[in-house]
């Protein structure tokens, strides 16, 4: 099997510079990493080629010597002890980075971190109807409050102690072959303290869950996943300060209309006999009925639209348009007396009724000329 080079490894030029190199492992080990594939050997093997790569390429002095060497040139330089450190100082700040969260700043203080964010989720489910329309419900949810026995930290008069688990340093460390990596501590999620005691008020939860209701007006025009933030109605934290409450909609399909975006589609089935003599229907549309006139000898799937009759903006920019996509029906039998009538109708047309044999009369008798 052919090796492949440290360029091809994190999928770069020779050209590239270090921030794109940089660029290019990240997004690969995050591909690789361990965690992200346990069990799986292959991807173990791609990830310390990810490794070894970047920290050739990723060191200017190491890289001039393998664009000139290649790998010989390095193994002789590592041999006599003198690799650069900065390739793996950037790893680890890297890593840390991209699984921790980031952030090289002070920890922060156990006793003033949140057990839970203040903004609070909740999803909503609206009848298509009240998606276009707007309309005012009342919802019921549940949000958090600190515990003020524990003070919201979840231990016993508010007393914690240095997390066993990582020591008071808020980080683990995990070997996987020759890399060792640090990760947020599970035990105390980084703030190197726990609880000794469990607060009996919160069974060590730091907090207490309240019911309330709230009333909300939705406006006209809401979409899937659109969002509805409601203000101060959210978790309360520990100093008493309240998050907001944000409302995510999920809109029920209609049975006839379709939505897309701020425009509405309609089916209309037609009988082939309406299409073909351009009748004139009238159709549902969102506000009442409207007349749509079919074109003489309307196509299967053509559009008609009928602008402004769509639906209203979320954002008051105006409306959008109804379309009306018309689909053809054909008989799927006919008695002997329809059959006449339409031999009468085909005869009555003329030549017209025939545009086969215009078309293909020409095409057949170059087909004949092959033959002789």
């Amino acid at each position: 099997m052919q090796e492949l080079s440290y360029y091809e490894i994190l999928e770069v030029t020779q050209s590239a510079d270090k921030a794109t190199i940089k660029k290019a492992y990240r997004k690969m080990a995050k591909i690789y990493h361990p965690d992200k594939n346990p069990g799986d050997e292959e991807a173990e093997q791609k990830f310390k080629l990810c490794n070894e790569a970047y920290q050739c390429l990723g060191d200017e002095q190491q890289k001039g010597i393998y664009d000139r060497y290649g790998k010989e040139g390095l193994s002789g330089m590592r041999g006599g002890g003198r690799q650069s450190s900065s390739g793996f100082s950037d790893l680890g700040s890297m890593f840390e980075e991209m699984f921790n969260g980031g952030g090289g700043g002070r920890r922060q203080n156990p006793a003033d971190a949140e057990k839970y964010p203040l903004d609070l989720d909740i999803e909503m489910h609206l009848t298509f109807n009240e998606a276009i329309f707007g309309c005012e419900k009342e919802i019921d949810f549940t949000y958090k409050t600190s515990c003020k026995p524990c003070k919201g930290t979840g231990a016993k008069d508010a007393k914690l102690s240095t997390c066993k688990q990582c020591k008071g340093q808020g980080q683990v460390y995990v070997k996987q072959g020759f890399m060792t990596f640090a990760q947020t501590c599970p035990a105390c999620n980084g703030l190197g303290s726990a609880p000794s005691d469990a607060c009996k008020s919160c069974n060590g939860d730091g907090y207490k869950e309240t019911k309330e209701s709230v009333s909300i007006k939705i406006p006209k025009g809401v979409d899937e996943g659109n969002r509805l933030r409601v203000s101060g109605k959210g978790n309360i934290g520990k100093r008493g300060s309240r998050g907001d409450l944000y409302v995510t909609f999920g809109v029920q399909a209609d049975k006839h209309f379709q939505r897309e975006g701020n425009d509405v589609y309609i089916a209309i089935p037609v009988f082939f006999t309406q299409a073909v003599a351009g009748e004139t229907l009238s159709i549902p549309s969102l506000r009442g009925e409207l007349e749509l006139k079919l074109d003489i000898g309307t196509k299967d799937k053509q559009h008609f639209t009928f602008r402004g009759e769509g639906i209203e903006d979320v954002h008051g920019h105006g409306k959008g348009n109804l379309i009306a996509q018309v689909n053809i029906n054909y008989p799927s039998k006919l008695n002997d007396e329809q059959k006449e009538l339409l031999s009468k109708l085909q005869d009555s047309f003329g030549v017209e009724s025939k545009p086969h044999e215009s078309v293909l009369d020409s095409a057949i008798d170059k087909m004949k000329s092959w033959f002789k």
